[in-house]
């Protein structure tokens, strides 16, 4: 099959197997020039493992540090009739990169938030990894059942205490404009904390706990995005930001209830950078986008897997690890200097349709997007026949 990719809006509704791997290459390849991870993890449990930050950290964890792994995912396999999703296609990649490379990984497919996912994530862990000792939270869903009472609640992107209306890049035109969100209600804020909050983190640290498969001094982390003035309207003052305290929480509930193996919990607070998720967020495109501009032409622009690289050796087995004002670990520094913002803020002011291209990097951003599902890779020839129904080694 010849595959082109096919955009509605903020999502590419397929994948490149060829484009994706080329992609896992590159990160393999940036995360072994660094070189490796003094005092790293050795028994890696990643939750959400398979596109974006998750998939990042996974890299870090095996190909910096030597690590095993086991990956939890939800995604979709391919068909001779129709691709995978990206995720799978990623992980297909990794798990053959690190069978080349003698280190052991394996991969489970399926809903994270069950009890029986857990379930079956502890039994190979037990069976063959022995005890974690890092374990990444870095799942991102729009709804979530709840394991215990069986009801699923889905997530909303909404500011709190009134409508917002402001200025935003429209992808799908390629033009900018203004959008126009109505502020959430309390049932659609507690939904979305249920869904994005600290609860699933707690549960599985809970689950680890129990089965006594957490090691002494083991570290876990879930991933978050603060931001600033520009993009609190409708990220970190709305809904999804009280699902984003509400890990903090979730910190305080882990580090409580493992006390006795001296174990780390932290939440890492991470640039702003094109995922799949981020791309639905009204504002971020055009964030980004002028973000881009910025920390490129300051020689700091840092993509997924320069943040985890960095993350890892700077912060979580750093010597000397950075935290932020409320305690989290602070790896998007750079993003958050005054500096920064503040040219921001003036571009952010400026610019119009016309000036989308000389006064931001929307190019740039569009690339990484499309380098998310596979597309816009150099070494791809996009005209050539592909196999979609690409299988995924080690999956249990």
């Amino acid at each position: 099959m010849v595959i082109k990719p096919k955009i509605r809006g903020f999502i590419c509704t397929n994948a490149h197997p060829v484009g994706c791997a080329e992609h896992v290459k590159e990160q393999i390849a940036y995360v072994k020039a660094q070189g490796p991870i003094h005092n790293g993890p050795k028994n890696v449990l990643v939750i959400g493992a398979s596109t974006g930050y998750g998939l990042a950290s996974r890299i870090t964890a095996a190909f910096g540090a030597g690590a095993k792994t086991l990956g939890i995912f939800f995604e979709k396999e391919g068909t001779e009739k129709k691709p995978a999703s990206a995720g799978w296609y990623n992980t297909a990649a990794f798990q053959q990169a690190a069978d080349e490379a003698g280190l052991w990984s394996k991969n489970i497919n399926g809903d994270a938030f069950s009890d029986e996912l857990k379930a079956k994530a502890i039994e190979t862990i037990k069976a063959e990894m022995g005890k974690v000792d890092l374990i990444i939270y870095s799942l991102a869903s729009p709804r979530r059942t709840d394991p215990k009472s069986g009801e699923t609640f889905s997530s909303v992107l909404k500011p709190i205490g009134q409508t917002i209306t402001t200025k935003n890049l429209n992808t799908s035109k390629r033009i900018i404009d203004e959008v126009t969100v109505e502020a959430a209600n309390e049932e659609e804020i507690a939904n979305t904390v249920k869904v994005m909050g600290g609860e699933d983190w707690e549960l599985w640290l809970e689950a680890l706990k129990e089965a006594d498969v957490l090691a002494e001094g083991f570290k876990t982390t879930a991933y978050t995005y603060i931001g600033k003035e520009l993009t609190w309207p409708i990220y970190g003052h709305a809904t999804i930001g009280k699902a984003k305290e509400d890990l903090d929480r979730a910190t305080d509930a882990i580090k409580a209830s493992t006390a006795h193996l001296n174990g780390e919990a932290y939440v890492a607070s991470l640039n702003a950078v094109v995922t799949q998720a981020s791309s639905a967020i009204p504002i971020m495109p055009l964030y980004i986008s002028t973000l881009f501009k910025v920390t490129k032409e300051d020689g700091t622009y840092e993509g997924t897997i320069e943040q985890i690289q960095g993350l890892f050796s700077e912060n979580l087995y750093g010597e000397t690890p950075r935290f932020d004002d409320g305690g989290h670990l602070f790896q998007n520094y750079k993003e958050l200097e005054d500096g920064v913002q503040a040219r921001i803020k003036v571009i952010w002011d400026k610019v119009d349709t016309d000036s989308i291209d000389e006064l931001t990097d929307y190019a740039g951003y569009h690339n990484e997007f499309l380098k998310l599902f596979g597309f816009g890779i150099e070494s791809v020839d996009y005209d050539a026949d592909v196999d979609t129904a690409v299988k995924i080694n080690h999956l249990i």
